[in-house]
């Protein structure tokens, strides 16, 4: 039986992550993959969906831009886009296909090994590996669960994948559908939904249990998604819950009850259904490794689960499931075993994005959070109108809200950017949240020009009373303001 000082269990974005650590380490290192390097996060998740989005971003531009010159896109072919997307997701595996190669290789004293097979724990330390060369079982001093997770199904919907399906059937379709239902209306829903309505060939009906999309989100966020959403032709079903949906006649039928009692029944062609993702863990290992799950998934202690050599990272547990939080647990895993980690593992200054219209980046607590915590507060706000990029590019819709602690020292505690170049606007804060430091580094520090990140920098100058334009001059376009806990008054400088 081979043996190993680490293995890792899936080569998603957070078991590659922790490989390339375990490679730092010098360690014998082994990872098992049952199908693509890269896991979900390239395959039918971030890079295949956001590629999706780039492509249907580029279209709108286009139609925008030929209707100025009275001119119409030519049509666009379903299966160039596809095979655009599928390149892109090609290209990424082979880079990482070709990195490991090398690492396996004699530079690096043949320290990482591949396999690919169905990995499932025996024992604490035990492997047993199942693939068409036939079974074989491993030993790992150490071993880390990084089999990420899968789109969630619903008992009462037939999903097949080709006419209701999941974010994972979206790759296999064959055309343009002339319509389609989006039941969830969370993140990955409404990405889909601005997706599919942006290409303008799909007429897109969004259901949302509540009263407004996206409900984690602050009111003037999603009141800005919503408009271009409605303004792209969605149909946004509010305060509706789905009683039924089925295939009839290979077309999807859903009937939805209101808030008010009404009831409605519509026929769609495709319908997606997004409602959540859950953890990869179902036949991973025997009874005789006790390891403990909830819910959400498996249960851990700084990435530590109840069994003490086996680590668990990214989607499997019930932490948050995002790409760039997965690779962090990776490495902290790692560092964890064979190190000591030079800092904790936190959650707070984690950026994300979301891929709508348009793109909406965070960091930190937004405004609903931090009124959920009683967290006393200064919000500066700032219209994408007053930052000359944004005029220049002749797309002025977004803002900049910064928030801070309601003290002299005025810590950041999140912001939202939502517009052009939001993912790109966000990185500066986000360090300061990590580093817990107040707003000053930020006033005085020489921006480019013309760039979106200038408006970050006023959005500070306004909260210490220095800002170039004022919010008093430019009402609708600027505030600043202080919530001592139950209502918004006005800082005047």
């Amino acid at each position: 039986m081979e043996k190993y000082d680490l293995i890792i269990i899936g080569a998603g974005p957070a078991g590659y992550a922790a490989a390339m650590r375990s490679v730092d380490f010098k360690k014998k290192t082994l990872i098992i993959e049952k199908s693509n390097i890269g896991g979900a996060g390239i395959t039918n998740g971030a890079l295949s969906s956001k590629t999706w989005w780039e492509l249907s971003r580029e279209t709108r531009i286009l139609n925008r831009g030929l209707e100025r010159y009275h001119m119409r896109l030519p049509d666009m072919s379903f299966k160039e886009v596809k095979m655009e997307v599928q390149n892109a997701v090609k290209e990424r595996i082979a880079l990482l296909q070709e990195h490991i190669e090398y690492l396996k290789g004699e530079d690096f004293n043949g320290c990482l090994a591949f396999k690919k097979g169905l990995a499932k724990l025996t024992s604490q330390n035990i492997i047993e590996i199942t693939s068409e060369m036939g079974v074989e079982e491993v030993y790992g001093d150490y071993i880390i669960l990084a089999t990420g997770g899968r789109p969630r199904k619903l008992d009462n919907i037939p999903i097949d994948e080709k006419i209701i399906m999941t974010s994972d059937g979206i790759h296999e379709m064959e055309d343009w559908p002339k319509s389609m239902v989006v039941l969830g209306a969370g993140v990955i829903g409404c990405e889909f939904a601005t997706i599919f309505s942006s290409f303008n060939k799909t007429r897109v009906y969004l259901i949302d249990k509540g009263d407004r999309i996206l409900p984690f989100e602050d009111e003037d966020v999603v009141k800005v998604i919503e408009y271009n959403m409605e303004k792209n032709g969605v149909i946004i079903h509010r305060n509706s819950k789905l009683i039924n949906m089925d295939i009839v006649d290979d077309r999807v039928r859903y009937e939805l009850i209101h808030d008010d009692g009404r009831k409605e029944v519509n026929f769609v062609e495709k319908a997606l259904v997004s409602v959540g993702r859950e953890p990869n863990y179902q036949n991973l290992w025997t009874e005789d490794v006790n390891i403990e799950i909830t819910p959400r998934g498996i249960k851990d202690s700084d990435t530590q689960t109840s069994v003490s050599n086996i680590f668990a990272v990214g989607d499997i547990t019930a932490d948050i499931a995002l790409v760039n939080v997965g690779e962090l647990e990776g490495r902290h895993a790692v560092e964890r075993i064979f190190g000591k980690p030079r800092k904790d593992l936190v959650y707070e200054n984690i950026s994300s994005i979301m891929f709508l219209n348009p793109e909406v980046a965070g960091v930190g607590l937004n405004e609903i959070q931090a009124k959920e915590r009683g967290i006393s507060y200064k919000v500066a706000t700032l219209d994408y109108n007053c930052i000359a990029r944004a005029v220049a590019e002749r797309n002025t819709q977004g803002f900049i809200k910064l928030l801070v602690s309601n003290d002299a020292e005025m810590k950041i505690l999140g912001m939202r950017v939502v517009g052009n170049h939001a993912s790109s606007a966000i990185q500066a804060v986000a360090l300061l949240i990590f580093m817990d430091k107040g707003i000053e580094e930020l006033a005085e520090c020489v921006h480019p020009h013309p760039s979106i990140t200038e408006g970050i920098q006023e959005c500070v100058r306004m909260l210490l009373g220095t800002s170039m334009f004022k919010p008093s001059a430019l009402r609708g376009k600027l505030s600043c303001c202080v919530y001592n806990g139950t209502e918004y008054e006005a800082i005047v400088h």
